[in-house]
């Protein structure tokens, strides 16, 4: 991956994290102003799945980086793939 696609994969990356922050400031304000119950829930499941989201394109492009880029050694490449498959299943 070269060096242009990497920073705009951070771009995207930052965006969506600057995006859930706003979410999360969203709920503390819903939170204040005694909102219903159901609608702050409501919030903190959509701020839950952008994380999720994020975290599914941090491992995805590891994932990928390792296919495209493998180590020589067999064995720490399998390492990594591992790591990559456990962060996905824990997710």
């Amino acid at each position: 991956m070269d060096t242009s696609d990497k920073q705009e994969q951070k771009k995207k990356i930052i965006n969506r994290l600057k995006r859930t922050e706003g979410q999360v400031r969203g709920i503390q304000k819903m939170i204040d102003e005694d909102k219903e119950c159901i609608d702050v829930i409501t919030q903190l499941s959509a701020t839950r799945a952008s994380i999720d989201r994020v975290m599914g394109m941090i491992v995805a492009e590891n994932l990928k980086n390792c296919f495209e880029n493998p180590t020589k050694d067999a064995q720490e490449q399998a390492q990594k793939i591992e790591q990559a498959i456990n962060m996905i299943i824990k997710k």
